[in-house]
């Protein structure tokens, strides 16, 4: 049975449901518009370990461990573990898999690796090769700096156009049985790269990739973003979002009032967070903490979450290489289907700006 519609866009017979899912944040997230809405919030960046790597390996197993608590199952009831995160070889998610004997598929996107996760995952459940699949990710701000940028303590400037890489680690369970919102379709993305060259300008760099998902996830599925009640982005942030806008009003698609970016719903403008957030982290927490208790509580019946991710790493922006970005989109709908699809905002659109 052929399950693909028009050129990229899958559609899932099996329709799996997202059973549980969990966010656990640094401080700063936590004092942000959502803080209310995550299981946990630490303390300090460190969380009680002698460097940040560990401190995000802890955080990520934990909030494994808290997903599974809240789903009430072991981890032999798990199929497959799909994650991946920021640091080299994904250590973080490698190191974190070792505590549960799940077969594991170690991902890379860059900051969209927690849509990539879903789309394989709902790929594996859809195929009939398992029942669940975690799907889990993370990224914290001080392990991502001193890799890709320069280490904080050498006091670089934060130019405004820079975003804030997330602290926070985001899980998911999906399952072809049980109860809870349902991914019908996603579109995986293709590679695009136009040009930019500065590693701290992510938002330029992955606007035409989320771009270019979304006006062929439209085309495929023949929708408008009305048929939305949001179409969110992963982190594009203040300047991503608005070439986003740009570049999509030029093809004649208006998003104005169904897009939010989860580096914008994640910090308040008086946060210090440049053009806001992005990281692994970012869709990843905003999506398990927020997006998918709306979704189940009825106030939303159908979103579009399209991750983005800048596919770069030290060595190739040292040595003056452009930034091939992608950006991986998916269609997670109310299980219900009672409520009308709409155009509507986001509780915290431009809340704080």
């Amino acid at each position: 049975m052929n399950k693909s519609i028009g050129q990229q866009t899958i559609s899932f017979e099996s329709q799996p449901k997202i059973i549980s899912s969990s966010a656990i944040v640094g401080p700063k997230e936590g004092d942000g518009p959502l803080g209310e809405y995550f299981d946990k919030v630490l303390d300090d960046s460190y969380y009680q370990q002698d460097t940040w790597e560990k401190a995000e390996r802890k955080m990520t197993k934990e909030n494994i461990d808290l997903l599974l608590t809240k789903a009430k199952l072991s981890p032999d009831k798990i199929d497959y573990l799909v994650g991946g995160d920021l640091l080299n070889q994904v250590v973080t998610s490698n190191f974190s898999a070792v505590k549960f004997p799940v077969p594991y598929f170690g991902i890379y996107g860059a900051c969209s690796t927690l849509a990539e996760g879903l789309i394989l995952g709902a790929v594996l459940i859809d195929g009939g090769f398992g029942n669940r699949v975690i799907n889990f990710t993370s990224s914290h701000y001080q392990s991502a700096e001193r890799q890709y940028r320069t280490p904080n303590e050498y006091g670089d400037k934060y130019p405004p156009y820079k975003q804030w890489t997330a602290t926070g680690a985001g899980a998911m369970i999906t399952s072809r049985d049980g109860s809870g919102p349902v991914i019908t379709e996603a579109t995986p993305g293709q590679v695009v790269d136009l040009g930019i060259k500065d590693p701290q300008d992510m938002g330029s760099a992955m606007a035409p990739a989320a771009a270019d998902t979304i006006l062929q996830h439209l085309e495929d599925t023949g929708r408008t973003p009305n048929d939305y009640d949001l179409i969110v982005t992963g982190d594009l942030g203040e300047v991503g979002s608005e070439i986003l806008a740009e570049l999509l009003k030029e093809k004649g698609v208006d998003i104005a009032d169904s897009h939010d970016d989860c580096g914008l719903m994640l910090y308040n403008s008086d946060q210090g967070v440049g053009a806001g957030g992005s990281g692994c982290a970012c869709s990843a927490v905003v999506t398990a903490s927020y997006l998918l208790p709306y979704i189940n509580n009825g106030n939303f019946n159908r979103i579009f979450v399209v991750a983005t991710g800048s596919l770069l790493s030290s060595v190739t922006s040292l040595q003056g290489d452009s930034i091939p970005c992608i950006a991986h989109g998916v269609v997670i709908e109310n299980n219900s289907k009672s409520n009308a699809v709409g155009s509507i905002e986001s509780k915290v659109k431009s809340e704080g700006k």
